[in-house]
């Protein structure tokens, strides 16, 4: 009898991902998040956190998420369908609605979630979805658990080609902002391609809500569109809005088709209405506190400006998502060690999730930066030993 039928295959996983310098580890961290946090007692300037307005730490969420627990508890304790669903979750999801400027909103945990349950439902099994290289990882997946046809594009040129050797109908699909990139999707082009198919959009929008278009409303709405039938939006709550969860925001028939067949939303249990409550508090404030969204777009130009003088590889992003090519999945790593022992927090990004040849550092900025962080960030980068390979 074999104790670990497991052993040898896994061991054989370790090995060639130790030798690829592939092996991924976590550190605890010890403090709210927020620019200086507390990694296995040091005290670390972070530019790894997706909390771009820098609210995750904010007292007045904190006190939200505490009335919501005070009111509803800690736990929703059940699904959705299922006696799960509460007033909380109801005006989120309302208030979610109005923010995008669409008929309706639901409510998810997570946006991997959020994307499983859109492509399964409104992709027929053996339907086409036109994807993005470059998407979200969990727009892959859902498209193999759909047991759809994917057709891969590059732009919105090579989409119009795809979509000229292809039969009319199915989705296309595509992150707001490309999360290890930084840059944006051409939202308007990109509705109009797929109209000219008979085709829906899927805009993955985790990036962007909060951050991007005017009052934060994300991709579309920077693109001049609030609400069309034929676009649909996923966000994330964890993010901009400080938070946790997320949601999709579209037409009053398709937030319907969700609540009947998606897997993801009817199998699980419901988000604990503190969170809810909490969420609805973070959107509310990201809504109303321009100020924050100026600040982050002064970091991000003043960043800018500092790596162009330093001559580093900087992919044209205009999002707080500002990534610095490396090339090399070893020397990423040193640079991110280098980084370290000058107290920064910078994690290096390399395949598979970027493709081979273009690991790096992927700096993340956020409204509670201030310019002495970014400075100091310019100068430990400036320091950085050159690629020895």
């Amino acid at each position: 009898m074999i104790d670990d039928p497991f052993a040898s295959t896994l061991e054989r996983m370790f090995a060639r991902l130790r030798a690829q310098r592939l092996w991924r580890r976590r550190e605890p961290r010890s403090s709210p998040q927020a620019p200086s946090i507390q990694i296995q007692g040091e005290t670390l300037l972070s530019f790894a956190s997706n909390d771009y307005l820098g609210l995750a730490a904010d007292p007045r969420l904190v006190e939200a998420w505490c009335e919501g627990a005070r009111r509803y508890g800690v736990g929703a304790g059940a699904s959705h369908l299922l006696g799960g669903h509460t007033q909380a979750h109801h005006e989120l999801e309302e208030a979610l609605a109005v923010f995008v400027g669409t008929p309706r909103a639901l409510i998810f945990s997570t946006g991997y979630m959020a994307n499983l349950a859109l492509v399964t439902v409104l992709c027929p099994r053996h339907g086409t979805v036109f994807e993005d290289r470059r998407n979200h990882a969990s727009l892959i997946d859902a498209v193999t658990l759909a047991q759809a046809r994917r057709r891969r594009y590059r732009d919105t040129a090579d989409l119009r080609r795809v979509l000229a050797g292809t039969g009319p109908g199915g989705i296309v699909a595509s992150d707001g902002v490309f999360s290890m990139d930084g840059d944006t999707a051409d939202v308007a082009p990109l509705l109009a391609a797929a109209q000219a198919h008979g085709a829906g959009l899927l805009i993955d929008d985790a990036h962007a809500f909060g951050v991007v278009g005017p009052g934060g409303r994300g991709s579309a709405a920077a693109h001049g569109i609030s609400h069309h039938p034929a676009l649909v939006q996923m966000g994330t709550l964890g993010k901009a809005f400080g938070v946790f969860g997320a949601f999709v925001a579209g037409s009053a028939d398709v937030i319907e088709a969700l609540i009947q067949r998606a897997r993801p939303y009817i199998y699980t249990t419901a988000m604990p209405p503190a969170m809810a409550v909490c969420a609805q508090a973070g959107l509310a404030i990201a809504a109303a506190e321009e100020y924050r969204r100026a600040a982050l777009r002064e970091r991000i130009r003043e960043f800018r400006a500092g790596a162009a003088a330093l001559g580093l590889r900087v992919l044209p992003s205009s999002t707080a998502i500002q990534p610095v090519i490396l090339g090399d999945a070893a020397y990423a790593l040193s640079a991110s060690a280098a980084l370290r022992r000058h107290g920064l927090h910078v994690p290096a990004i390399r395949p598979p999730t970027v493709a081979s040849g273009t690991a790096r550092l992927r700096i993340t900025l956020t409204a509670a930066h201030t310019r002495d962080d970014v400075e100091r960030l310019l100068g430990a980068l400036a320091a950085l030993p050159p690629d020895s390979a």
